[in-house]
């Protein structure tokens, strides 16, 4: 089953969305890089959060048929960093986004509104 990136980008949201990620924000970045179509921010209150988070997203990714290119951060889980191709996942412990605030450094990519 081919998964187009909209969908993935949908998939990953509502994953995130199913633990209770916080402040769950999609980036347009098609247009103004070459890294991926989207990124996904969230961040979760606690280690075990950000772990869950993580894991949702990748079993739903693994469901959908997605090849999952690479997780970064999950034993340390205060940025995991997930690459499912045309989607890049950012799971954050609420103060590393804090710091990071990765959302201001893509400032030129419009918000998805996700279903």
């Amino acid at each position: 089953m081919a998964v187009n990136s909209h969908e993935l980008l949908n998939l990953a949201v509502q994953a995130a969305d199913d633990k209770k990620a916080m402040n769950i924000v999609a980036l347009d970045l098609k247009g103004i890089s070459l890294i991926a179509d989207y990124f996904v921010i969230c961040h979760g209150n606690s280690d075990t959060q950000v772990q869950a988070i993580a894991t949702e997203v990748r079993k739903r990714a693994q469901e959908a048929g997605v090849n999952i290119r690479g997780i970064e951060g999950m034993d340390a889980a205060r940025w995991v960093l997930m690459d499912l191709g045309d989607v890049v996942v950012h799971i954050f412990h609420r103060d590393e986004r804090e710091f990071y605030n990765i959302e201001r450094l893509w400032s030129d990519a419009k918000v998805v509104e996700t279903v």
